[in-house]
C-alpha cells in the first residue's frame, strides 16, 4: 500500500494566501528564514518584495528587523516553549520616523517536525498611539485649565461677597442693608458650592458630604451663636449627577436661610434639620426646623425672592413641595416621584 505524500505548508495556495493579505504577514521556517511576504508588509515597511524569500529576519531591510529580544521569542515558539501574543516593538529605521508595532506569531505544524512554520501578523499602531496620546494631552490640558477656572470663579466670588459687606456697612437703610447680607450668604453658599463639586470626580457628587460642606458654610456666616442655632445633616449613601447637585444644593441655601431669618426671631434655641432619602429615581429633600412655625393670617409674609428661586428650581427637576407645620417649627418637603407629575407651590418669604 502506498504512503499518502503529505502536503506541506508551501503549497502554492497557502503562499498565495499569505502574499495577498491586506495585513502584513510574514510566514517563516523554523530557522526564522523568510517563505513569504505579504504584499502589504513589504509595502507597509518599504522593502523590496524581490529580496525577501530565504532572507532572515534580521537582514531585512538595513537590519533594523534584527532584534535579539524579538527573534529569541520566535525561536521559543518554534520550540514549543512559549507564544507570542501581542508583543510590542518599536522600529527603528534610519531617517524613517520609528514605528510602534505589535506581534502575533503562531506555530503551524502539519505533524512533520521537519517542516514546522511560523505564521507572524504585524500590526502598526503608531497612529493610534498617537491618537491616544493627544486625547490624553487634551483631557490633561482642559483639566487644568478647569482648575484655574475654578480658582478665578473662587476669587471673584470673594471679591463680590467682600464688595457687598462693605456696602452693607455704609448704607443707612436697614431694609437696604438686609437686602445686601442676603445677597452677601447667597454667594458665599454658591462658592461653597463651586468648592464642593471642583473635588467632585466622575460626575457625580455626595450627598452627605455635599450637603455638610454647605451647611458647615452657611452656619459659620450666619451663625453667631453656634450654642443656641445649630444644622444637622442627615443623609443617606446618595449620589447624584454635578447638575442636580448644584440645584439641591441651591434650594437647600435658600430653605436654610429661609429658617435663620425667620424660624428663631424670638431668640430661643433652636436646630435645622436637613433630610435626604432616596430610591432608585425617587428622592425625598425635607428642610424642618423647631422655631415659631408657620405664621398665619396678617402676619403671612409675602413671597419673596428666595420663594422664586426654590418654586423654579424645583419645577426644573421635576418635583414637588409641600409646606407643613411641624409643632413646633416648619418642615419643607421637596418630592420626586418618577410616576408623578404633580406640581405645588409654597410661601415662606426669604
Amino acid at each position: 500500500m502506498s504512503q499518502i505524500p503529505k502536503v506541506h505548508f508551501e503549497a502554492a495556495s497557502t503562499l498565495a494566501v499569505v502574499i495577498s493579505s491586506n495585513e502584513p504577514l510574514l510566514f517563516l521556517s523554523a530557522d526564522l528564514r523568510i517563505i513569504a511576504a505579504s504584499a502589504s508588509f513589504c509595502r507597509a515597511f518599504e522593502i523590496d518584495p524581490a529580496s525577501v524569500a530565504g532572507k532572515r529576519l534580521g537582514e531585512l531591510g538595513h537590519g533594523e528587523w534584527a532584534m535579539p529580544r524579538l527573534e529569541s521569542l520566535l525561536t521559543a515558539t518554534v520550540n514549543g516553549s512559549a507564544s507570542i501574543d501581542a508583543y510590542e516593538i518599536d522600529l527603528k529605521r534610519p531617517d524613517l520616523k520609528t514605528r510602534q508595532l505589535i506581534i502575533n506569531a503562531r506555530k503551524l505544524d502539519d505533524g512533520d517536525l521537519e517542516h514546522i512554520r511560523l505564521l507572524v501578523a504585524i500590526t502598526d499602531v503608531t497612529d493610534m498611539r498617537a491618537e491616544a496620546r493627544l486625547k490624553d494631552d487634551l483631557v490633561r490640558d482642559k483639566a487644568i485649565l478647569l482648575q484655574e477656572v475654578q480658582h478665578r470663579v473662587a476669587n471673584s466670588l470673594q471679591i463680590i461677597a467682600s464688595v457687598l459687606m462693605q456696602s452693607a456697612r455704609r448704607v443707612q437703610s436697614e431694609e437696604v442693608r438686609g437686602h445686601l447680607h442676603d445677597a452677601r450668604h447667597r454667594i458665599m453658599s454658591i462658592a461653597a458650592l463651586q468648592r464642593q463639586l471642583s473635588t467632585s470626580a466622575g460626575g457625580n457628587v455626595e450627598l452627605r458630604a455635599y450637603f455638610t460642606q454647605l451647611c458647615q458654610s452657611l452656619g459659620a456666616s450666619m451663625i453667631a451663636d453656634p450654642e443656641r442655632l445649630s444644622i444637622q445633616v442627615n443623609v443617606d449613601d446618595s449620589t447624584v449627577l454635578a447638575d442636580v447637585s448644584i440645584s439641591l444644593g441651591l434650594i437647600v441655601t435658600e430653605l436654610v436661610i429661609n429658617a435663620l431669618k425667620h424660624a428663631f426671631t424670638d431668640e430661643r434655641d433652636g436646630t435645622i434639620e436637613i433630610d435626604y432619602r432616596s430610591s432608585g429615581k425617587d428622592w425625598t429633600l425635607s428642610i424642618s426646623d423647631n422655631g415659631i412655625g408657620m405664621p398665619v393670617g396678617n402676619d403671612t409674609p409675602k413671597a419673596g425672592l428666595g420663594t422664586g428661586i426654590v418654586e423654579a428650581l424645583v419645577k426644573n427637576l421635576e418635583g414637588e413641595i409641600e409646606l407643613s407645620d411641624a409643632d413646633p417649627g416648619t418642615v419643607v418637603t421637596i418630592r420626586h416621584n418618577e410616576a408623578s407629575s404633580l406640581r405645588t407651590g409654597f410661601s415662606p418669604a426669604a
